[in-house]
């Protein structure tokens, strides 16, 4: 098996520099519509596991992102990440604003068998979903206005400049040849970082620790949820082959087995720790073994996408235990010791393991390069995310009040609900916000 080139992201081989390949177009789209039912899988999946009353604020969250970073990416997002490139840390926000400069035709800097407007696309989903999964460490108790700035905010000083370090020609991270086959560090550690450093800005819910167990009100929602990220994460991690290739293939499967793997891992140690088998931890370490295959998936043979899966999960699960029983951090949804650590167990490995270069097939010095890199991209994502909270917040505020949360933020922020709520008790609330705002 050989190794990806120098960049993850490369044309079909049989693509002349500067020609469309027709195979590599449609399976592309195909690939680009997959990632972005992903978000609203996410959706299913974190709305599943929050109490009712904040279930359609919950979903919102995520699929609110499909509008607010298409847009802020049509703007200046992808040429942050792909325009001219300054020293290595940013692209030149005016390359390709407002996609000028991006037509119809290939750029064979980046992709060289399809349009250069579908590139834009497929990078857009993943624009998209990151600060999604970030929603899942404040859930229950996020204002929805500061929630949309800080996703503003994040997207443009935190995915665009890791975006490019990772995956522009020029990146200095691509450069030291950090390998991030379809964003296990772009996506997945600097969404679960930001998530660790939001749930210790906005603070513990009112509820939290008041019982040693979290019920899960709608089972159904996390399965569905998990199914279509599954399926989504095959365009996610397949697509970025950026083409109808043997790569693509390779990553397919390894997709495949590592979340299979994953599933299993976690399944099998509820049981051992003394539990029964649930539905929740199967999918929690299905999505494990997602995350931590992305940043290898074309680069890592068959049998060690299904290390990659175990051990993620087996790190994970601990982890979760540890916070949830060892800490006082509210990370609702568990979205740092699942997303962060899974990307970060994902990086490390992909030093270890990656084809011609790594560790084992290569030398020292792609792993060392690959911690160094990690030592930064945390390092940047927890002060720069923390940094932007405490902004958002002064600017716009972003834990809702105690009423507010103790109501639920569907009828606080949205006015909507999903079961039947008491009505003069809404009806009180209603009239004390507004006395409350009068004042």
């Amino acid at each position: 098996m050989a190794l990806v080139a120098a960049f993850v992201r490369v044309p079909h081989p049989a693509a002349a520099p500067g020609s469309l390949n027709g195979a590599d177009v449609a399976w592309m789209l195909t690939a680009t519509v997959f990632v972005l039912i992903m978000t609203p899988g996410l959706s299913f999946f974190y709305g599943g596991m929050v109490r009712p009353k904040n279930v359609i604020s919950t979903m919102l969250q995520s699929f609110v992102a499909l509008g607010v970073i298409s847009v802020v990416f049509y703007f200046v997002g992808f040429s942050l990440c792909y325009g001219e490139s300054w020293h290595g840390l940013i692209g030149n926000p005016l390359t390709y604003a407002l996609l000028r400069n991006v037509g119809t035709a290939p750029n064979p800097a980046f992709a060289a068998g399809i349009p250069f407007i579908l590139f834009f696309a497929f990078q857009l989903k993943f624009a998209i979903i990151t600060p999604a999964l970030i929603t899942g460490s404040f859930a229950e108790r996020v204002r929805f206005k500061g929630y949309l700035a800080f996703m503003v905010l994040f997207s443009l000083f935190i995915y665009c400049p890791l975006a490019h370090w990772t995956w522009h020609p020029e990146g200095f991270l691509r450069q030291w040849g950090v390998l991030d086959f379809a964003g296990g560090t772009v996506v997945h550690i600097s969404a679960g970082v930001a998530a660790l450093a939001g749930a210790l800005v906005l603070g513990r819910r009112s509820t939290h620790l008041q019982s040693t167990a979290f019920s899960t009100p709608n089972v159904p929602f996390v399965l569905l949820g998990t199914g279509l990220l599954w399926f989504g994460w095959f365009g996610f991690n397949a697509g970025s082959a950026l083409g109808a290739n043997e790569v693509a293939a390779l990553s397919f499967v390894n997709t495949n087995l590592a979340s299979a793997a994953g599933l299993l891992a976690w399944i099998l140690v509820e049981v051992v720790r003394g539990g029964k088998p649930t539905a929740v931890g199967a999918c929690t370490g299905a999505v494990v073994g997602l995350v931590a295959i992305t940043p290898a998936a074309g680069y890592i043979d068959y049998g060690q996408s299904i290390l990659f899966g175990v051990l993620a999960a087996l790190i994970s699960h601990v982890a979760v235990h540890w916070q949830n029983s060892r800490t006082t951090i509210d990370d609702t949804l568990d979205v740092f010791p699942c997303h962060g650590l899974g990307g970060i167990v994902g990086m490390l490995l992909t030093g270890v393991f990656a084809d011609k270069v790594g560790l084992i097939y290569g030398t020292s010095t792609t792993f060392l390069y690959h911690v160094l890199g990690l030592a930064i991209v945390i390092t940047y994502c927890f002060v720069g995310a923390w940094g932007l909270l405490k902004l958002t917040d002064r600017l716009f505020g972003l834990r809702v009040k105690l009423q507010e949360e103790e109501l639920g933020l569907d009828l606080s922020q949205h006015e909507e609900s999903t079961y039947h709520i008491d009505e003069e008790y809404e009806r009180a609330y209603r009239r004390a916000v507004r006395v409350e705002t009068v004042l």
